[in-house]
This record gives C-alpha cells, structure tokens and sequence, in this order.
C-alpha cells in the first residue's frame, strides 16, 4: 500500500469539506481529519451553527470523534490535518489531546481576518506558549485550494455575516 502524503490527506480534508458543506463561504466549510500511522482515525466539519455550539469547530469535532473511536483523551503521534489555520481554542485542544502534528491547508494571511478572534496571535504563539516542543506545525498544504472555500482578506463581508466581531 502507497504512503499518503500531506497533499493526500489535505485533498481528502478538502473534500471531506465540500462534500458536506459546499463551497459558499457563508457555510464556513472547514474539515479536519486524524490520521494515525497512516490510517484515518476520526474526521469532523465545523459545526457551530448547526449545534448553536461555538465550540464545534472541525477539529474540535475530528478531536471528540478521536476519543470515541479510541476510547481515549489523549493520542499522541497522530497528525490533524486542517482545511483552515487552527484557532487558539483548537491549538489548545489539540496540545491537550498530544498531537504530534499539526498540517494546514490556507493560513490566516489567505483568508478574511473574522476566521481569527484574536489577530494578534497565531498558532505558532500558542505552541510556543505553551511549551510544545514536541508538537510541529506545517502550513500551507494545498493552500489555494483551500482558501477558496473562505472569505478572502480583500472579501466585503458585511460585519454582521462575520463570526468573530
């Protein structure tokens, strides 16, 4: 069996995205996956509208589906592969549950500023903040592809459209 690559997975977290929430932005159509020595453990959309659950991001939800598949909290050595920059709350998550990796497709720089609560720290501060060392970060798999699912920085969205104002 061929070893999928990070362009792989991303493909199939892109996919996974389109496939159940389209590709108008206004859906937020952002998907996460786990991957473990190769294998798909868990996957998850964002959900937050459909659960009136701020906390339902796509890799919130993959991480939840993780410890159910599992039976377990934590997983170190898996890879989260994310159609979106992770946000603080999933970086943190993440570190909570021992991921080894974090792979996402477009960066905070390719998309509408309102994907960031905070816009003045990133991903790689929450890692470095927290002391992760063993935690590593790659951005921009397939990071066009991705970020036309999103609003874009130069995108007019109207700020009541916008989720972190």
């Amino acid at each position: 069996m061929e070893k999928l690559t990070d362009e792989d997975w991303m493909a199939r977290a892109r996919d996974l995205a389109i496939a159940r929430k389209g590709t108008d932005p206004a859906n937020t159509p952002i998907a996460a996956i786990i991957v473990r020595d190769g294998e798909l453990l868990a996957h998850g959309i964002n959900r937050t509208q459909e659960h009136c659950d701020p906390t339902a991001h796509a890799e919130i939800m993959a991480i939840r589906a993780a410890g159910k598949h599992s039976g377990e909290m934590r997983f170190p050595g898996v890879t989260l592969y994310s159609t979106l920059q992770p946000c603080g709350m999933c970086t943190m998550a993440s570190i909570w549950a021992g991921v080894s990796r974090i792979v996402y497709g477009a960066g905070r720089d390719d998309v509408h500023e309102m994907y960031f609560e905070d816009r003045h720290l990133s991903t790689m501060d929450f890692v470095a903040d927290a002391f992760k060392d063993d935690l590593t970060l790659t951005g921009g798999v397939l990071s066009d592809e991705c970020a036309k699912l999103y609003y874009r920085p130069w995108d007019d969205v109207p700020e009541e459209d916008q989720a972190n104002t």
